[in-house]
């Protein structure tokens, strides 16, 4: 049992890690599995499809993703704050990456949406649960920044689609041009989509 599920872990990192260096149409099947050295009998022993490997990969990146985000966006700062931590660690988590390899990878979701949101329904349909997700994490903070008339926005749902929307784009401009530094805006230009009262912006910006 320990060696079956240590077959399917490496597929499973093989794939993720393939997927964020080259996307997902460019990969085979046999290519996962070199790169898992394991045999290729293994792959359809856990996945029926290369399409049901790539749902197991965003499923398993999301979790890790979702539990980092709750523990940023629910613990007890300051809403702005803890949103602001939010682009801070993502812009930390892309330097590194970049260090690493030496090039932005960019975000699994967003680069998979452009790839494949026409191509494939399961997926499509997978990445907008990601990000319909995210949304409700980001509305629930600035419902709580507008309590403490932090922000004047109206409709805090759709800000939230609009700050997601934007920290997409950013991280999409950071992976076009392999420059983390197109990350720093994100703050301030949150702050002007979120009308952020005065008071608030001062809070935070120290």
């Amino acid at each position: 049992m320990g060696r079956t599920s240590d077959a399917k872990e490496k597929i499973l990192n093989a794939a993720h890690s393939l997927i964020e260096l080259r996307g997902y149409s460019a990969l085979g099947v046999a290519e996962i599995c070199k790169a898992a050295d394991v045999p290729k009998g293994s792959f359809y022993y856990f996945f029926e499809s290369k399409e049901a490997l790539a749902l197991a990969v965003l499923d398993e990146h999301w979790q890790t993703q979702r539990g980092d985000w709750a523990r940023t966006l629910q613990d007890d700062g300051e809403p702005l704050s803890r949103l602001r931590r939010l682009f801070e660690q993502t812009q930390a988590s892309l330097h590194a990456g970049q260090q690493s390899c030496g090039t932005v990878s960019g975000c699994m979701f967003g680069n998979l949406t452009l790839e494949l949101s026409n191509q494939t329904e399961p997926i499509r349909a997978r990445l907008q649960q990601i990000f319909d997700a995210q949304v409700e994490m980001v509305d629930t903070v600035i419902a709580e920044a507008r309590e403490r008339g932090e922000v004047t926005v109206g409709d805090t749902h759709a800000a939230a689609r609009s700050v997601v929307a934007q920290l997409e784009g950013q991280v999409l401009f950071a992976k076009l041009y392999n420059n983390t530094q197109h990350l720093e805006a994100l703050w301030d230009n949150c702050l002007a989509l979120l009308s952020a009262r005065p008071t608030g912006m001062a809070a935070v910006s120290s």
